[in-house]
């Protein structure tokens, strides 16, 4: 499911323990600025760089900071794992030396996938199942573009699915059923204290029951007295396994809970309060999500937890152009307006109840030019059903022939973004062009060329919700087709256009990627217009030179690479959706929001004791 950024590297390792990967350096030879990456046992999503040097092994903790960077401590953000290393292969910068010589992954070992990395796919999939009511392909789809958000929320609640979990039980219970059985040294379990709310680990050693308080402090990580601390309960019980921490002994065989053939997990719905009574503090990602309703108050909004997320799953609720006029409440207001007419904001009466929808409005003055290409539109779009598409509902013909469509109310992604500079951040843009990705993937398998991919086009739900709109000159591809051929350009947008589209008229996914390109530009330009003043030639001109528009300011190196690539002039080397979704995921999950508390404190690099 998840893509780790650190997965291509060929020196990272995955969930190794301290004592292996010092086994792989000693075997690499012990070179000074001998290294390797493996993943942190402590804080999820961060690694550890262990180092040779001096014939001696020196470990650095790697966490992921609050805006999605990462960073020994102490040490200088960095957009990613990889990057981390490449600074310093240059630049000691507090470490022991620099990076010198990679301890290479051997070709028959793979990256070996933590405890938690096993677990994850099914309770991603049963978690948004129950929560979401959502199946099929609407489910894996909005896994895919909220794997990062996600993950961090399973992550802290998947402790419930361990064998050695038992839930509220008392000390006395606790007693009684380690002692059932064999007693070997290290045998455990971890319960729910009572009295606090917090957790208490209950193990056996010299046939004596010792109990631990398993503390939690306000940045909501857990730790034993004096201990490392870690961002959740199974990571801290994996790690007593390898290193006592204060206990008597090792953490050893697990006291089975009895519940591990259930096949249903307890999934979280809100997170229990910490020490104290301590609850952590909701972050609120924005005004324009404020308003959705029934999310627990410790995570961040989705774009599932919406109402308008998935509204219409009902197929027998709204029937293809059979919407009646008594059906529809049309708002004076204007959403927008177009050649064609205009777009209206709306409710339609249900037997469900109402709900909000735009609905576009043939203008009666070309109507009969129009028409056409409005039912050719609605038929296109009734055949689409993507969380990140905007769905047809149906068709009313009235007073006016009036197209009626999901509602988006905070408008197209351009000017959206324009107006709220202040307020939305890079990760927040890297979210939203990744949904996009997710829906031109979706149309990609489907066979459809959008053919006017654009910011403009782009509608939101909310500030973390995008969904694809405008099918006026889409095209369903035959079975057989790789491209369509336009008879005569029309009023294109030149400036969105790939080079075969200009100078052949020819379309296909491929020309939709060049196009997706120029939106990203537009997103993380914050609504710039692209090519500033340059005319259609002009701009034609400037891309058969191999010239490129240059990088917005605030774009990521890793961002401004896929739209680089997505500008490739021949459109057999261009990659497809499904590549540029990769890429898009792979990054989203790279910057997510998932790995250092608030509050937590910076001090000088050092090695990890």
């Amino acid at each position: 499911m998840s893509i780790d950024p650190a997965a291509e590297l060929p020196f990272f390792y995955g969930s190794i323990s301290r004592s292996d990967a010092e086994q792989h350096l000693k075997l690499a030879g012990m070179a000074d600025g001998l290294f390797l990456l493996r993943q942190c046992l402590r804080s999820l999503g961060g690694y550890v760089l262990s180092i040779v040097w001096n014939l001696e092994f020196h470990h650095y903790t790697i966490e992921k900071q609050l805006n999605g960077t990462y960073c020994i401590t102490g040490g200088k953000p960095h957009c990613g794992p990889a990057e981390l290393c490449e600074f310093y292969s240059k630049d000691p910068d507090g470490l022991v030396c620099t990076l010198k010589k990679p301890c290479l992954r051997p070709p028959d070992t793979p990256i070996r996938a933590g405890l938690f990395d096993s677990l994850r796919d099914n309770m991603l999939r049963e978690y948004v199942k129950q929560t979401w009511n959502l199946e099929g392909e609407a489910m894996e789809q909005a896994i895919i573009s909220q794997a990062p958000q996600l993950e961090k929320l399973i992550a802290t609640t998947a402790h419930e699915k361990m064998p050695w979990y038992h839930g509220k039980i008392t000390r006395m219970e606790g007693e009684r059923r380690l002692y059932s059985g064999a007693q070997p040294d290290g045998k455990f379990l971890v319960r729910d204290r009572e009295e606090t709310g917090t957790f208490a680990l209950s193990m056996i050693y010299g046939k004596t029951v010792y109990h631990y308080q398993i503390l939690q402090d306000k940045s909501g990580k857990y730790s034993m007295p004096e201990g490392a601390k870690f961002d959740t309960i199974w990571q801290l019980v994996e790690c007593l396994k390898m290193k006592n921490d204060g206990l008597v002994t090792t953490l050893r065989e697990a006291c089975v809970n009895g519940k591990v053939a259930e096949k249903t997990p307890n999934l979280p719905t809100t997170r229990r309060p910490g020490q104290n009574g301590y609850t952590p503090p909701p972050r609120v990602i924005g005004a324009a999500i404020k308003a959705a309703s029934a999310v627990p108050a410790d995570r961040d909004v989705l774009p599932m937890d919406c109402p308008e997320f998935n509204p219409y799953h009902n197929p027998n609720e709204v029937r293809k152009f059979n919407i009646q006029r008594n059906q529809l409440l049309i708002d004076e207001v204007e959403l927008g307006s177009g050649n064609f007419g205009c777009v209206k904001k709306g409710v339609l009466k249900t037997d469900s109840g109402q709900k909000d929808v735009a609905i576009k409005v043939l203008k009666s003055d070309n109507e009969k030019l129009v028409k056409e290409e409005m039912m050719r539109e609605a038929e296109i779009m009734h055949q689409l059903s993507n969380p990140f598409i905007v769905r047809m509902l149906g068709l009313c013909n009235a007073e006016h022939l009036m197209l009626v469509m999901e509602m988006a109310s905070a408008g197209p992604l351009n000017k959206f973004l324009s107006t709220h500079k202040d307020t939305v951040g890079v990760e927040t843009i890297v979210n939203l062009m990744h949904q996009v990705s997710v829906g031109m993937k979706y149309l990609e398998e489907k066979n459809f060329v959008h053919r006017d991919l654009a910011a403009r086009n782009v509608l939101l739900v909310n500030q973390q919700f995008a969904k694809i709109s405008d099918f006026g000159l889409s095209k369903a591809l035959g079975a057989d087709d790789n491209y369509y051929k336009a008879r005569t350009a029309g009023k294109w947008p030149l400036k969105w256009y790939a080079p075969e589209c200009i100078n052949y008229h020819k379309f296909s996914s491929k020309s939709d990627v060049w196009s997706y390109g120029v939106t990203m530009w537009e997103a993380f330009s914050y609504g710039g217009k692209p090519y500033k003043k340059m005319k259609g030639p002009e701009v034609m001109r400037f891309i058969e030179t191999g010239s490129r528009m240059d990088c917005p300011a605030v774009c990521p190196e890793r961002m401004y690479a896929v739209m680089k690539e997505c500008w490739t002039y021949e459109h057999e080397q261009r990659p497809d959706f499904k590549k540029v979704e990769e890429s898009m995921r792979s990054y989203h999950c790279s910057i997510s929001n998932k790995a250092k508390p608030e509050g937590a404190a910076a001090t000088a690099a050092e090695p990890i004791k």
